[in-house]
């Protein structure tokens, strides 16, 4: 709830509040929070700490000020998003209202039959893989 002050005057906490589009720049982490790219801002800081997060081609740490036009690569558990910064806010968002913080560029995942093809499969009842038959494994894993 915003109160007036006695003269009629909204205070600084009530003003920004009632237009969070008024702000002209916000930390990463808490953007990142805002916009539902992450689920706790705690989650965002580390990711910034972690090099999982990009401003305009540069790691960000989580005090970087975001403005909009702003360009975001950001490593998330779901994979990798690119997006690009239209609406700033500080405060954790209702879902419609989050989306309309930024446009995603992201490019759509290829087919699942695809994804699947890539995959190598063993005969089902050949047994366990030979000692030389887990390091292949491991080498096309990239462990």
């Amino acid at each position: 709830m915003c109160r007036a002050r006695r003269d009629g005057r909204l205070g600084r906490i009530a003003r920004d509040r009632l237009d969070f589009r008024a702000m002209d720049a916000v930390r990463v982490d808490r953007w990142l929070c805002a916009a539902r790219v992450f689920k706790s801002r705690t989650q965002a800081a580390q990711a910034c700490v972690g090099g999982h997060v990009r401003v305009n081609e540069l790691h960000a740490k989580s005090h970087l000020l975001l403005r909009v036009g702003d360009r975001l690569l950001v490593m998330t558990p779901r994979g990798l998003r690119e997006l690009e910064v239209v609406g700033l806010a500080e405060k954790r968002l209702s879902a419609p209202l989050a989306r309309e913080l930024y446009l995603d560029h992201t490019p759509a995942p290829p087919p699942a039959e695809e994804r699947l093809e890539d995959v190598p499969r063993r005969d089902r009842g050949s047994g366990r893989p030979t000692k030389r038959e887990r390091r292949e494994l491991r080498t096309l894993r990239g462990r």
